[in-house]
């Protein structure tokens, strides 16, 4: 379910500034203070949203937008891009370059804005359009200025409020303003701001007034929390509102709810056709078999496609036209499935959900917009099956790491409520790779690698094989290979369609000088394919939270055959780490001339404060110590 709106943008838009006349300086550079340049890359000089509440069915926003850029670094991030459609719509946009002392360089004309689609790769249909521009200049420091005014055809997307652009860039000033009926009840949430709106009155209206200054650089931190979290950010949400001839409100989640089954309601009527297809296909079938034929069935015969034309950013294509076309964005497929099971008895509810690899943070305590995705949950005496109703491959039953382990809300005509998928614990997540290897005198070496993948940790290679030639799958495996000059002599994988799917995959590699031979001496790492990489850096103090996305476990068995006449002057000491965020051991014993290394790691998932950082640094620090240390093998 694509957002219809996206007032997204590097650089969003802008207001009505003091533009430079008469060939007057504004903005200059030598007026930013060093404690603004310190760590940036651009500095925004001005972030000003005025935003007007008319009634529940139109505002006006104006944006205004002064941003200085300082190197080649920030000059990536002041493109303005502009979503725009039927529910959202550009009145007038305006811009212009100044040098570094402030003189008027260019004004931006109406003909240098560029006007595009809004359609990607796999959109068939869509209303949405994009404005966008950005000042080619490179004699840097130089400032651009941009000011939009918008209409917004409803209030369910008002945008959200975020001065800071990015962690390298500054602000001067950030000011948020928003008029309203002193009898609309405005709806917001803030973060890492200090205090509350200044709220007055003026006539029949309500003034809400949010402002910063002097916000620095922050520091890119690893494994940090959304940036709206880190940063003064002011999320918006309207209570009453109209959006395509709908009336709604967004107060609990239950309304919100209530909102999308009456924009949805009627449209999972059946042709006859697949009324008899259903019931052939589920014919004598327990039910939990019948969901698995109709999600099959789905599959093999119908394909995703985004469709976002009107409301149908939220309001599905009816079950009739799926079938008719054999396609359908992610509500119409899920409508469609829900409306097969419908037809065979089961009851079914569309679960609106934040979907996305890292997009687990989701604010229960604000019911709003949050979701930009639907799949279907079908609840059951005992178990709840989810089913990704976009997917042509995922087994029925799993969601993986596009929608696992975060809040839905489930769609009901009259109760409506959040939920969560299912959540894929550290047994769920396993990679075990077994190694059998052979190294020569020469230090080359022959290496067998069966590899066993599940739940979260095989959804990578599950994608890779279903959307990539063989010769991309290959080219994707060399990169993750720590080799220096080796070949791929055999690479197979076999999937196995259970409800936790997993993935066997076998690989059979010749790699030259892998063991370093010095006179005498040879030096081996015992850890042949599966390496930390992640060395972290001391940081000063942190504010953000650590976030760790779902838990897994790793666990290498390798029995490797040395060269004849070798003996060994030292071994790798055994390992083992245990702390907050997980375990570690690693292993290293020699008998005869093969050598065997085990070793394991438990990674846990979840949020940890910001304090802990230190503590996983050292973590880290000692496991990629481990993972490369050498066994000292002497010639006889």
């Amino acid at each position: 379910m694509g957002k219809l709106l996206s007032t997204g943008l590097a650089l969003l838009l802008c207001m009505a500034a003091p533009t430079a006349k008469g060939g007057d300086p504004v903005y200059p550079a030598k007026d930013i203070p060093d404690s603004l340049k310190k760590d940036a890359h651009l500095v925004r000089r001005i972030d000003e949203t005025t935003i007007r509440i008319i009634d529940e069915t139109e505002a006006r926003v104006i944006f205004h937008y002064v941003t200085t850029v300082l190197d080649e670094a920030g000059a990536e991030d002041t493109e303005v891009m502009l979503f725009y459609n039927k529910l959202q719509d550009i009145r007038s946009i305006s811009g212009a370059l100044f040098d570094a002392e402030g003189r008027l360089v260019k004004r931006l004309k109406q003909s240098d804005i560029q006007d595009v689609s809004g359609a990607g790769g796999g959109t068939l249909m869509t209303d949405t359009r994009i404005k966008h521009h950005q000042f080619n200049y490179s004699v840097y420091p130089y400032t651009v200025e941009y000011t939009v005014e918008m209409r917004y055809n409803s209030l369910f997307f008002l945008p959200s409020w975020t001065p800071q652009a990015g962690s390298d860039c500054t602000v001067e000033l950030g000011k948020l303003t928003i008029t309203a009926p002193a009898t609309y009840a405005l709806r917001y949430q803030s973060y890492r701001y200090n205090g509350q709106p200044v709220v007055t009155t003026e006539k029949e209206n309500k003034i809400y007034t949010w402002e910063v200054k002097q916000l620095p650089a922050m520091k890119k931190e690893s494994y940090a929390t959304e940036f709206y979290r880190r940063t003064p950010s002011i999320l918006l949400c309207p209570s009453d509102f109209t959006m395509g001839g709908f009336k709604g409100n967004l107060n609990t989640w239950k309304d919100f709810g209530k909102f999308a089954w009456q924009l949805n309601e009627g449209r999972d009527v059946l042709p006859d056709a697949i009324k008899s297809k259903v019931a052939t296909l589920t014919q004598g079938l327990s039910r939990e078999e019948k969901i698995k034929a109709l999600y099959r069935y789905l599959q093999q015969n119908y394909r995703y496609i985004d469709i976002t034309l009107g409301i149908g950013g939220w309001q599905t294509f009816d079950a009739a036209s799926v079938a008719a076309n054999g396609y359908g964005d992610c509500k119409a497929l899920t409508n469609f499935m829900m409306s097969m099971l419908k037809e065979a008895g089961i009851r079914s509810n569309w679960a609106l959900v934040k979907a996305g690899d890292d997009e687990h943070s989701f604010e229960a305590d604000f019911p709003s917009p949050q979701f930009n995705h639907v799949i279907l949950c079908v609840p059951g005496e005992k178990d709840t099956t989810w089913l990704e109703c976009t997917s042509n491959t995922l087994p029925a039953g799993y969601l993986g790491n596009f929608t696992d382990n975060r809040p839905v809300l489930l769609v009901d005509a009259e109760n409506s409520k959040l939920a969560h998928t299912p959540v894929y614990g550290i047994s769920s997540n396993e990679q075990i790779r077994h190694i059998t290897a052979t190294i020569d005198s020469s230090g080359n070496i022959d290496i067998n690698a069966s590899t066993f993948y599940t739940g979260l940790q095989q959804d990578h290679l599950h994608d890779r094989l279903h959307s990539l030639s063989r010769e991309k799958q290959l080219e994707l495996l060399r990169k993750g290979l720590d080799f220096g000059s080796y070949d791929i002599n055999d690479y197979q994988c076999k999937e196995n369609g259970t409800t936790l799917p997993s993935i066997e995959e076998h690989i059979q590699i010749k790699a030259n000088n892998y063991a370093t031979v010095t006179g005498k001496r040879m030096f081996v790492v015992p850890n042949i394919m599966t390496r930390s990489g992640r060395k972290l850096e001391e940081e000063g103090p942190r504010v953000s939270e650590l976030q760790f996305e779902f838990p897994y476990r790793d666990i290498d068995s390798a029995s490797i055959i040395l060269p004849a006449g070798y003996k060994p002057e030292s071994l790798p000491q055994p390992v083992t780490i245990t702390g907050k965020f997980g375990h570690y051991s690693a292993s290293v014993s020699l008998k005869g001339n093969t050598l065997t290394y085990i070793r394991k790691i438990e990674h846990k998932d979840g949020i940890f404060p910001a304090a802990d950082y230190p503590e996983l640094v050292k973590f880290y620090g000692a496991i990629l110590r481990s993972d490369r240390s050498r066994l000292v093998l002497v010639k006889e």
